[in-house]
């Protein structure tokens, strides 16, 4: 009888499996770089909707006919620069916080007394900057508390120092970043399962029911030497609220709130009161999770000739 085989359970990609230590995952700027200014918005998760859309995709089989999509509703309340940072050399040299912050935040955040002025700051000094910005989720009434992330700005550093002076003390809109049919990055956490065994986590397959020792665990932890469990042996554990991205998700329509029903009383989230996105497909993580949308990475060829002409939502 041959040896039975089979791969081992469980990507290493993603070790260890712990929950993440913030909501906002941290990006890798310096890879993202396809978007007009900014190249990102934070949002927050309503949930999912049916859309009716009329595909003018090139070369598809239903080009011309109106067909229906799965989506999901992504709120995306303005957001305010809280400072921006100065680096030289990959490195951060200084940091100057915004003149214009509402007394709100100061309540909610930790902000230092003593800071530097925009003004005086010498920008030639520096090769990069970068402004570190917070939502207004107030504005959509899901928490007091705002989201922080640090943002790249596209282009060279005389548009970014440009950019910088502009939108110190003003809103930044999503309409500004992304614009309709474009692809999009989502940067955010899955939801969380807790503590789980290793048939749901790894994927084991049950024993015989004549096994000893229990049916959903694995039949070996390992050899006698080393007289130890590895880390690699599938074990009960942490699961969800793992940062994950999902690449090239296509926007399908974006606007404000209005009066359609399909955009109030969402399930464990409410109604929409702010600026919103409709994203083709699903993502990540519970209702209100707080997400990243970016510039995508890496354009794929068969996710950018889609071409939806947004009908209703049902």
């Amino acid at each position: 009888m041959p040896s039975l085989k089979s791969p081992r359970k469980g990507s290493l990609q993603y070790w260890p499996r712990k929950r993440a230590s913030k909501f906002l995952p941290s990006v890798n700027w310096s890879v993202v770089n396809s978007g007009k200014t900014l190249q990102g918005f934070i949002g927050y998760k309503a949930g999912m909707v049916s859309v009716c859309v009329k595909d003018n995709s090139a070369d598809s089989m239903t080009k011309g006919k109106k067909i229906i999509v799965p989506a999901t509703i992504v709120e995306c309340p303005p957001m305010k620069v809280l400072s921006v940072r100065f680096y030289k050399n990959g490195i951060v040299a200084t940091e100057t916080l915004s003149e214009h912050l509402d007394k709100e935040l100061k309540r909610k955040i930790k902000l230092p007394k003593q800071h530097k002025k925009f003004s005086e700051i010498k920008t030639g000094d520096y090769d990069d900057l970068r402004l570190i910005v917070y939502s207004e989720p107030r504005k959509a009434e899901i928490k007091k508390t705002p989201d922080i992330s640090e943002m790249a700005i596209a282009g060279s550093y005389e548009d970014k120092v440009n950019f910088a002076k502009e939108k110190l003390g003003k809103e930044i809109l999503v309409s500004e970043i992304f614009e309709k049919g474009q692809l999009v990055d989502i940067r955010g956490l899955t939801k969380g399962k807790g503590l789980v065994g290793p048939v749901k986590r790894y994927g084991l397959t049950l024993k015989q029911h004549k096994s000893e020792k229990g049916q959903r665990r694995p039949g070996s932890l390992g050899p006698w030497h080393p007289a130890r469990v590895t880390f690699r042996a599938p074990l009960a554990g942490q699961l969800g609220m793992f940062t994950r991205v999902i690449y090239n998700n296509k926007i399908i329509e974006m606007g404000k709130t209005h009066d359609d029903k399909n955009l109030k009383a969402i399930k464990n989230y409410g109604d929409i009161k702010s600026d919103y996105v409709i994203i083709e497909g699903s993502v990540q993580g519970a209702a209100k999770r707080q997400i990243l949308l970016t510039a995508p990475f890496r354009e794929t060829k068969w996710q950018k000739k889609k071409n939806y002409e947004f009908v209703e939502l049902r």
